[in-house]
């Protein structure tokens, strides 16, 4: 197969070429290097640098690059914060972006796209673990552009017969175990990576948002699930479009909630440091507890995470930030 990754310079899209060309697929990828760098690029990847939003660029790589498969779409700005302050940035890169991208794949017959998108898309969850049935009601403008990124493949889906699997991922972490890769974000927001800069010396100490949560110890509990296990669903949903089948929508994680202090003292025993916590106040949004029903994605895709154990998660975020302190910035 022959796929175009849009965002594949990115944390989640660079771990993704990496699976695809081990099982011996053709990738072809694009991005602005916005967020993403050009070290995460595989070797064997041919890399198109330019912007979702030129419609003139994206012609010019579908026509070199002509018997493209199927699409994975990563291209997108994932900040939660910054989305509440900045949200027309949102809706121009994220909305924008996919609108230009859908045009030109129409105008060049490509029609299987399998798209990332996120456990935003619930906002506050009416029970736990969440189904992919489940109401879909943003908290925030992150959220709220990646379900009308969704309902854009819906609608173009019955307009141009556009097949399209939409995957709603919670907590992305841990890296390659070529060490080659791993996740560096600038600002750093995931709570994995911030806590392994505390033994790594760059910040001082790892601060608990809300210590009064109904969970078993007050923090904020999550689903956490490893990237390559991220990757290989993104695999195999390509293959279930490829075998012709309906466009669909499904869950990633293991299923499973660790909390916030749970998570800082995994991090403590994998790197055998001293890591100090500070608690402060709860931060506005943040639900209680995030958990997801990955049931239909293992019944139907055929996935199972086989790196679900949050020791190993830790450990191989632990290998590349200790040899990528400042992570892919020398």
């Amino acid at each position: 197969m022959k796929i175009l990754v849009l965002g594949g310079a990115g944390y989640i899209g660079s771990h993704t070429v990496y699976e695809l060309i081990d099982a011996g697929e053709e990738v072809v990828i694009i991005d602005n290097l916005q967020t993403g760098y050009a070290k995460a690029v595989h070797p064997k990847a041919v890399f198109y640098k330019g912007d979702l939003r030129d419609r003139e660029f994206l012609d010019s790589v579908l026509e070199k690059e002509k018997d493209i498969d199927a699409v994975i779409h990563f291209a997108a700005n994932s900040l939660v914060g910054e989305s509440m302050i900045k949200p027309l940035k949102y809706y121009d890169n994220n909305l924008c972006g996919t609108k230009t991208l859908l045009e030109a794949l129409i105008a060049h017959g490509i029609d299987k796209i399998v798209f990332s998108s996120t456990a935003a898309t619930y906002g506050e969850p009416e029970r736990v673990p969440i189904l992919e049935s489940d109401r879909t009601d943003p908290t925030n403008t992150y959220g709220e552009t990646k379900l009308s990124m969704e309902k854009m493949f819906k609608w173009v889906g019955k307009a141009h017969g556009l097949r399209y699997v939409s995957l709603r991922y919670f907590n992305a972490c841990g890296a390659h175990k070529s060490g080659k890769i791993g996740e560096a974000h600038q600002p750093e927001t995931h709570l994995i990576p911030l806590i392994l800069q505390v033994p790594n010396g760059k910040r001082e100490a790892i601060s608990i948002f809300g210590t009064d949560y109904p969970t078993k110890d007050g923090t904020c509990v999550r689903d956490y699930i490893h990237v390559t296990d991220l990757a290989q669903a993104h695999i195999l949903a390509v293959k279930y479009l490829m075998e012709g089948k309906e466009s669909n929508i499904f869950n990633l994680g293991n299923g499973v909630g660790f909390t916030v202090k749970e998570v800082i003292e995994t991090a403590r025993k994998v790197t055998g440091l001293p890591i100090k916590a500070v608690e402060e106040d709860r931060r506005a949004g943040d639900p209680a507890v995030l958990i997801a029903s990955s049931q239909k994605a293992r019944d139907i895709l055929g996935w199972k995470p086989e790196h679900d154990s949050l020791e190993e998660i830790i450990d191989s975020a632990w290998k590349w930030h200790k040899s990528h302190p400042n992570g892919y910035e020398e």
